[in-house]
């Protein structure tokens, strides 16, 4: 078997399964875990050396994978980074504690301090280091996809370097100073992805869920729940709009309780795919409600029973990522057997 061939065959038909208008279906992972990877290393800059072996262990790994598992999934290199980039490039102090993620702490307070605070420059940024990382592992496959970057929605990062209480303040009493720092964010985040695009194509898994895409940028947005629908019209659409056209279409992961705001997210141009995590209990209605917009891949499953009757007991004019957990590898190989000469695979019968 040529595993090359079989991965361009899996990425070409994810892209016809998430261009705009494509017929309904699904794809589907299976989740299994690896006993043989050992923990992730820890997300600091101090690190790279070691983040980038590990990275590297975990891309070949994936490979063997998929030279025996017949789902979806993309083999990619995951830069293992978290919420903290942008915001430290921006001059916030990171706290890295020894067991979980590390996390930016405010920079500034005031709407008076937004107006001085620069856009730096990508080359000099703590941002830099990832490009070495990244280089050195397409430098050992160039064939090889990444699994892009933790990135935040501007709004997002801009909650993170300006402290938060008087944050959600100024977004009724000091809107334009918000929406300057969201710009100035916007300015670094479009530097850094023009620059990434260029050196290692816009083939790339997304940083989480982990689908695959090959155009378009994939953030989080998750400050939508703290938020009035018309406060996300007015702050947060544009932003999600500005990168959408930039970049040819969004995927968008929200771990926010957001109900109130699908409405909104139906008005984001070209939005690709969606991963809406909570409220849990409205799952079902999540896939109803976007039914016939962007590719959906929601927290909890809907489904029940046998594997195979799975992607029937989605909405038939649907378009859905499963994740199918398992516990073995035999269980993994009859969970793709059951789904894979389905007619909806891949919104078309192959």
């Amino acid at each position: 078997m040529d595993l090359q061939a079989t991965i361009r065959k899996r990425q070409q038909r994810w892209e016809r399964f998430v261009k705009p208008g494509a017929a309904p279906g699904f794809m589907f992972m299976v989740r299994c875990n690896d006993p043989e990877m050992p923990a992730k290393v820890a997300q600091w800059p101090s690190l790279q050396k070691e983040r980038v072996e590990w990275i590297w262990k975990s891309y070949q790994r994936q490979l063997a994978g998929a030279a025996w598992l017949e789902d979806d999934f993309i083999p990619n290199l995951n830069m293992l980074t978290g919420t903290e980039i942008f915001a430290e490039a921006f001059g916030c102090k990171v706290h890295r504690p020894q067991d979980n993620m590390p996390f930016a702490l405010p920079l500034i307070h005031s709407a008076s301090e937004v107006a001085a605070l620069p856009v730096p420059k990508l080359s000099t940024s703590t941002l830099a280091y990832l490009f070495d990382m990244a280089d050195e592992l397409h430098r050992r496959d160039p064939e090889a996809v990444f699994r892009l970057i933790d990135i935040q929605s501007p709004m997002d990062i801009a909650a993170l370097i300006w402290e938060k209480e008087t944050f959600f303040v100024a977004l009724m009493e000091e809107p334009e100073a918000v929406k300057e720092l969201a710009t100035k964010v916007r300015q670094l985040m479009i530097a850094f992805l023009d620059e990434w695009f260029r050196r290692y194509g816009t083939r790339y898994v997304a940083h989480f869920p982990d689908y695959f895409m090959t155009s378009g940028v994939t953030l989080s947005e998750d400050e939508v729940g703290t938020v009035s629908p018309d406060m996300v019209e007015e702050f947060f659409l544009p932003e999600l709009a500005a990168l959408s056209n930039r970049y040819g279409g969004l995927g968008m992961h929200c771990c926010a309780n957001s109900r109130h705001q699908w409405s909104n997210f139906k008005k984001i141009p070209d939005l690709r795919v969606l991963n809406i995590i909570q409220p849990l209990e409205l799952t079902k209605e999540a896939f109803r409600f976007f039914a016939d917009g962007p590719v959906q891949m929601h927290w909890a499953p809907v489904a029940s029973g046998p594997v195979a009757t799975w992607p029937g007991q989605y909405p038939a004019n649907a378009r859905v990522i499963i994740e199918v957990p398992v516990n073995s590898k035999e269980e993994a190989t009859q969970a793709a057997q059951a789904l894979n000469h389905l007619p909806s695979r891949g919104g078309q019968t192959e």
